[in-house]
């Protein structure tokens, strides 16, 4: 054999196995589709191999050149660095007063005085509140995808975060202690990781992070929102890649509120340990929220909001849950994020959107909002009016998310090519959907969810 049909040979044996690795990955992930192509691609891979070694010197010298020039053509344009101009989106100059989400109006009692109050303040928002009241509700028997026996799993988790609620604060010890903040820093992480978080970052607590009002959770309806910590401390903890693939049936939210509770329980810990060095801290968590969770995450560096409006992180994308501890307790502050990467990603990739049940997500680019803000914002009433008609909180937008694959090393050279390159931000879009599919089906449950 010639050079060239040994260097041809290596190559379309590289590609063989690596097509091979990939339709096993995606097998073992459910992606079936992805497998099948995968799969195709070995074969053929092999199919052009036997073919060359079959044909004259000449003609493999030829195949091996074309070939050659061929992929270094590919590389040189999927590795080119391109330069965007993408403005980062200025911090907001509004509070947001807690009473106006989705979830502290659907905590609102017809009849009741705070009802009254708030669809007197707030009257555009009174006939598509009653749309979803008039549905079954969230886990409520008559919902589409309402399952008796998967919804206790939900109710259960969820039980556990209400009764975390009440201990989110608490005495502070007397005994004062001493500890640089570098020092203090690495122990407060480690301590998270050690109880299961995924990331931690710490910031400088400001003004636009906290809710101005109290819309849910402990203390009073209503009440101006004092918090005069310096430091926040955000958690993220990862919802199951084959559990969220089945939005928007019952796996989904069973992984949602477990994560929940998950994170709520990791941020009870750390405030009471802070508390037990001598500190103020307050845990932020599910439904008694002072602050907003993704807002803290993005200034301490976990992520950067996207298309969707969630967070997303480097290694999980969307696929995280988040809470957030306050405190004294004198810290070292990470740098905030800002990755044009995902703002670009985001940008021509429209797949959350496409699949969004109800319509939720925006397809076009991002808006200059009355907070001063340059963002992309859903639109809370459709989102949460379709939880209470399925009686789950659907997350197909998380569970299409191509930031969204599981963290494996294909996944993960994917994602360092789409960190680095434009060119490769358009190419992994395309290969997205040949893989998976414009508007990916949602995956079977595992046999013992069904």
């Amino acid at each position: 054999m010639t050079t060239f049909a040994i260097l041809l040979t290596l190559v379309l044996l590289i590609f063989a196995a690596g097509f091979t690795g990939f339709a096993i990955v995606s097998l073992s992930e459910g992606h079936r589709r992805a497998a099948r192509l995968a799969g195709a691609l070995a074969a053929l891979s092999l199919l052009i191999l036997i073919a060359a070694l079959m044909v004259p010197p000449t003609v493999q010298n030829v195949l091996a050149l074309v070939l050659g020039a061929g992929l270094l053509a590919l590389l040189l344009y999927l590795a080119w660095p391109a330069r965007l101009a993408i403005p980062p989106s200025p911090p907001p100059t509004l509070r947001i007063d807690e009473r106006t989400t989705m979830f502290a109006r659907a905590c609102l009692a017809p009849g009741s005085p705070e009802y009254s109050a708030y669809y007197a303040a707030h009257p555009e928002h009174h006939a598509l509140d009653d749309l979803f009241r008039s549905k079954p509700g969230l886990l409520a028997p008559g919902a589409l995808f309402y399952d008796e026996r998967l919804a206790s799993s939900p109710e259960g988790s969820f039980y556990l975060t209400e009764s975390l609620r009440h201990a989110v604060n608490g005495p502070v010890a007397d005994t004062a202690t001493q500890h640089s903040p570098q020092a203090m820093t690495a122990w407060i992480k480690k301590l998270a990781a050690y109880h299961g978080a995924v990331q931690t970052g710490i910031c400088e607590l400001q003004a636009n992070h906290i809710y101005s009002h109290i819309g849910r959770g402990s203390g009073t309806y209503g009440a101006p929102i004092n918090l005069d910590h310096r430091y926040a401390i955000a958690i993220s903890v990862e919802m199951d890649h084959q559990m969220l693939n089945c939005a928007p049936r019952m796996p989904t939210v069973m992984e949602s509120a477990r994560q929940y509770a998950r994170s709520a329980q990791i941020a009870v810990i750390l405030a009471a340990a802070i508390r037990a060095l001598s500190y103020p801290a307050r845990a932020h968590i599910d439904g008694n929220y002072r602050v907003i969770a993704p807002l803290v995450a993005k200034q301490a560096g976990l992520g950067e909001i996207g298309r969707m409006g969630l967070l997303m992180t480097p290694g999980l994308g969307p696929r995280v849950r988040l809470a957030v501890v306050t405190t004294d307790l004198p810290l070292s502050i990470d740098p905030p994020t800002w990755d044009p990467s995902i703002i670009d990603f985001c940008t021509h990739c429209t797949k959350c959107a496409a699949v969004c049940p109800s319509q939720a997500i925006p397809t076009d680019d991002r808006q200059h909002h009355p907070d001063g803000t340059l963002r992309w914002k859903i639109n809370p009433e459709r989102c949460y009016t379709y939880w209470t008609a399925i009686g789950t909180d659907c997350g197909r937008c998380m569970a299409v998310c191509p930031y969204a694959h599981a963290d494996n090393a294909f996944h993960n050279l994917i994602r360092f090519g789409v960190a680095n390159s434009a060119n490769f931000r358009r190419a992994a879009i395309w290969m997205d959907d040949l893989f998976y599919g414009e508007k990916p089906p949602p995956h079977q449950p595992s046999p013992w969810l069904r």
